[in-house]
């Protein structure tokens, strides 16, 4: 029903990208990252990450990178059931699966670390937004 070789990485790349500028921007230091920091408690003085950000950094692109190629997965058993999709159904298939997947799962994840609901609906909200936007771009190609 699927083939990951059937995944157009070209789209895959540019959703990935456009993915990392919507976080950037969302957590940016004049969004919502003073808010999060906030909420986890840390003072504006502390830094976030590790003394290596190359490796947050690239882990979180990795991170981005293999959730689109499942999205992707997703749109080709979709699209081998029903038909070809359009860009507004891959935005709200991707926005959907980003808060019923992802926002389901790292709800236990937040509320177990004590960390709170507002935290998860912060990171959640980037979530939906760069799954929606990855969902267009990915039946735009």
């Amino acid at each position: 029903m699927f083939n990951f070789f059937a995944i157009n990485f070209l789209a895959v790349l540019v959703a990935t990208l456009v993915s990392a500028v919507i976080g950037s921007i969302w957590f940016g230091p004049k969004t919502f990252f003073p808010v999060w920091w906030k909420f986890l408690g840390k003072s504006p003085d502390q830094q976030p990450g590790s003394s290596n950000m190359a490796y947050v950094f690239g882990l979180t692109i990795l991170g981005t990178f293999a959730a689109i190629c499942g999205l992707a997965l997703v749109f080709q058993v979709i699209e081998a059931a029903s038909g070809q999709m359009n860009w507004l159904d891959g935005a709200y298939v991707g926005g959907l699966l980003g808060l019923f997947i992802g926002g389901g799962a790292s709800l236990g994840h937040r509320m177990f670390a004590g960390q709170g609901f507002k935290i998860w609906i912060l990171e959640v909200g980037n979530d939906v937004l760069a799954l929606a936007a990855a969902g267009a771009i990915l039946t735009l190609f």
